[in-house]
């Protein structure tokens, strides 16, 4: 089923509603983390999945913002910028979750074999809960024409929300991965759990002026299709402080974290950010793209941790 309904540029009043209500939401949201770092004063490690869910959180806002003043980016730079995003994460998985997921499972006594079976379950895990989740959660992806293809299950189609409403639950559901990754490495106070954030951060950058791009070509509004690319990314500092959490509640938990956070970025790269960017004809701009990114982010990880 499509949908291709058209939101027209508000009026400057509206716009600075819009605007007034994006920076309202990013102050209480820093308001809020200030509060909990200053009563958690005694647990650096949740100190330090919060503050760099939110620096991520920022890095997608960061790349929205050009949208404001351009009009469009050649399709061929934005899959690049997509495949530079899957390399990214691709490197990430391979050298900051499944790699210390093994370390720490053998620090646990486990042997080769049974970290590897340790590791591989946890990933498997992963891919199941984000594939329950894309199975039950309704949400919509935009084609080249700003079409919307639903998908849905049973008569959830009864009570949809409207077309940008299925693409933000889209966009959440390709970000929770990311924050529970980044939760996952700061709460356990993984070694390079910081260059991993950074990196996470900057492949966010592109990610942000893509979905703020793909909102424009739907027909949404300037300013509104920035204000949701900037709201997209608080769900991953959220993320982020549950798995935080989880792995520093129960020190056990940490490489099944380490491989669960794996297993969901796996399948946000595989089902959602290698698929879209390959989608318009523009296989080797993407591949370019997530080479660069997989080298660079390999070289973060082994050089500057």
């Amino acid at each position: 089923m499509h949908d291709n309904t058209v939101f027209h540029d508000p009026s400057p009043l509206r716009r600075a509603v819009w605007w007034g209500l994006g920076l309202a939401a990013v102050v209480l949201t820093l308001w809020a983390a200030q509060a909990v770092a200053v009563r958690w004063e005694d647990q650096p490690n949740l100190r330090q999945a919060m503050r760099d869910g939110l620096v991520c959180a920022a890095a997608t806002a960061l790349g929205a913002l050009p949208v404001l003043a351009i009009r469009a980016v050649p399709q061929r730079v934005a899959d690049c910028l997509l495949g530079f995003g899957a390399g990214v994460m691709l490197a990430a998985t391979a050298f900051s979750l499944i790699v210390p997921g093994l370390d720490a499972a053998g620090q646990q006594g486990l042997d080769g074999i049974r970290s590897g079976l340790l590791v591989s379950v946890g990933i498997c895990l992963g891919v199941g809960m984000m594939l329950l989740m894309d199975r039950l959660v309704p949400h919509a992806h935009l084609d080249a024409d700003g079409k919307t293809t639903r998908r849905v299950m049973g008569r959830l189609s009864d009570w949809l929300p409207p077309q940008v409403m299925l693409f933000v639950l889209a966009i959440t559901l390709h970000n929770i991965p990311e924050g529970m990754a980044v939760g996952v490495a700061s709460g356990s106070g993984m070694e390079h759990a910081s260059t991993f954030s950074m990196a996470i951060a900057l492949q966010d950058i592109p990610e942000g002026l893509v979905i703020a791009l793909s909102l424009r070509t739907a027909g949404v509004a300037r300013g509104r299709a920035v204000l949701i690319g900037v709201l997209s990314g608080l769900v991953e500092p959220a993320g982020a402080i549950v798995a935080a959490l989880a792995v520093g509640a129960f020190s056990t938990l940490l490489p099944w974290g380490l491989a669960f956070a794996a297993g969901a970025m796996l399948f946000a790269v595989s089902h959602e950010v290698i698929p879209e960017s390959h989608r318009h004809g523009h296989e080797t701009w993407a591949t370019f793209g997530l080479t660069l990114g997989f080298c660079l982010m390999m070289v973060m990880d082994t050089g500057l941790g």
